[in-house]
């Protein structure tokens, strides 16, 4: 399985910070934000990996890294050039994705446990099904909400619910059969014309091949997005560490 970063977006709701540098750069507590999605792929075995960002901040991030092979990894780089949907990421990566392929979001900090070996199972396979991973929040009206059925099959997913019928929301970590590249390259624009992966995964769903995985009580899951969850992500990463 091959792996996909996505530290685009214009970090907005972090500004001033991001006037200068991306906000994957700003740090959580010792490290830049984007050393931890891309050790959350690194933890699941995944070394080739594509990190998709800005025009204006993939210059940095691949100062960071370079190949990647001082870490073990083969780390390649693309351009979004505008904001234009975390599905795009898929379309952009098109010559990149020729078998399964994990997405993480690079402001999804994630401290997995118990799920740890179900989701080094998935990655690991050759897949037909996509697998999204869930996570019980107080305020899922603000996510994509699932509903599941026992055996892990989802039954409906609804972005952003008034009236959430669950309280589990589809967090920042996909996996996908190949043919993500082509269900990506079908989509249509949402409302706000972007590439909307709660559409992608709709589809799937459709075929009736979407899967969950819910996270357990133990691990911890942040959208570190906001000045309050960056402080909070960077003393969760400090009582870890």
């Amino acid at each position: 399985m091959k792996g996909i970063v996505l530290a685009g977006g214009s970090g907005s709701r972090l500004a001033p910070l991001t006037n200068t540098t991306s906000k994957q750069l700003l740090p959580v507590y010792d490290k830049p934000m984007i050393y931890y999605p891309l050790s959350t792929l690194v933890d699941l075995g995944i070394r080739d990996i594509l990190i998709i960002s800005t025009p204006r901040d993939l210059p940095n991030i691949e100062t960071l890294f370079g190949d990647g092979s001082h870490f073990g990894l083969n780390l390649q780089y693309r351009e979004q050039e505008k904001p234009n949907g975390i599905a795009e990421c898929f379309v952009i990566a098109k010559d990149f994705v020729d078998e399964p392929v994990a997405l993480v979001l690079g402001d999804n900090i994630f401290v997995l446990e118990n799920e740890l070996p179900e989701l080094r199972r998935i990655a690991s396979q050759t897949l037909d099904s996509a697998h999204i991973l869930l996570c019980p929040v107080k305020d899922p009206e603000r996510f994509g909400v699932a509903d599941c059925a026992e055996d892990g099959k989802v039954v409906r997913l609804v972005e952003k619910p008034k009236v959430p019928t669950s309280n589990l929301a589809s967090v920042g970590l996909y996996f996908y059969p190949a043919d993500v590249v082509k269900y990506a390259a079908e989509l249509k624009p949402s409302t706000r014309g972007e590439l909307e992966i709660t559409d992608l995964n709709n589809v799937y769903l459709s075929e009736g091949r979407l899967r969950a995985l819910r996270m357990s009580e133990k691990s911890k899951w942040l959208d570190a997005g906001t000045p309050d969850s960056l402080l909070e992500s960077s003393v969760m990463m400090a009582a870890e560490y």
